[in-house]
């Protein structure tokens, strides 16, 4: 028998196929989670996370899905419910990042960021709902950003949909309490992903000046306190946002 601290429950962890969200997929299904692999895109990155989880003995399932659309969310979670059974934990963690100066901005850009980061977690949030309410109980996510609390030049789309999330992330925690179901964020701070691998190395030193820690984190970093937002460990804990940043904003 499977032990862990998420032994035997059904999460869905969108935007899943690398960087954190792998992670948080990777690490769920070793504390016993049977995990549902999400993307828009990377779908062969996506099968080979469903290969892993697989070879850990637990059951994994992939659904490609745009969360930025209403019934794709509902597709991904009526694919859960067929799959595994049903969802006790939503990890809204699918992003994408459009940086530019605010004078270089393009409205396009800016419309499908807000879309994905923050459209995504109403839609999947509210797609999930029905399941989670019926067995009265769940535990939902979302995957914020120390720049949503603090800003950050270039990131207006970005910092703009992750400061949303934290918006919704308290007051759905306020709404849905009254259902056993419990809602928190956590906000990572810069960490060793594809995506900040793309910064010149010039602007991570100056980045790095301003974490106390001086160094990046590690998507693992993220992925241990999701387990611990997931399990029982955090029973009393809503409208939460935890802070992974090595110190960069406190």
């Amino acid at each position: 028998m499977t032990t862990g601290r998420l032994s035997g429950m059904r999460a869905i962890v969108t935007g899943s196929s690398r960087g954190i969200g792998r992670t948080i997929a990777l690490e769920f299904a070793r504390q016993g989670a049977d995990v549902v692999v999400n993307c828009n895109i990377a779908e062969d990155e996506a099968l080979q996370v469903v290969k892993e989880i697989a070879a850990l003995g637990r059951k994994a399932s992939f659904c490609m899905a745009d969360v930025g659309l209403y019934q794709d969310a509902e597709r991904l979670v009526a694919h859960a419910v067929k799959e595994l059974g049903g969802v006790d934990i939503l990890v809204n963690n699918a992003g994408i990042t459009k940086d530019a100066l605010l004078t270089n901005l393009d409205i396009e850009d800016w419309t499908r960021t807000i879309s994905t980061n923050l459209t995504g977690v109403l839609n999947c949030t509210k797609a999930v709902l029905p399941v989670m309410k019926k067995q009265h109980a769940g535990r939902i996510i979302n995957i914020a950003s120390v720049v949503g609390e603090m800003g950050n030049i270039g990131q207006s789309s970005y910092s703009a949909s992750k400061a949303g999330v934290i918006g919704l992330t308290k007051t759905f925690a306020r709404e849905l309490a009254r259902d056993g179901i419990l809602v928190n964020a956590i906000a990572p701070g810069f960490c060793k992903t594809a995506m900040v691998e793309r910064i010149p190395e010039e602007v991570k030193e100056k980045i790095l000046k301003t974490i106390p820690l001086r160094r990046f984190g590690e998507p693992q970093e993220v992925a241990n306190v999701a387990v611990f937002l997931a399990s029982g460990d955090s029973s009393y804990m809503i409208g939460q946002v935890i802070g992974v940043n090595g110190g960069m904003h406190m």
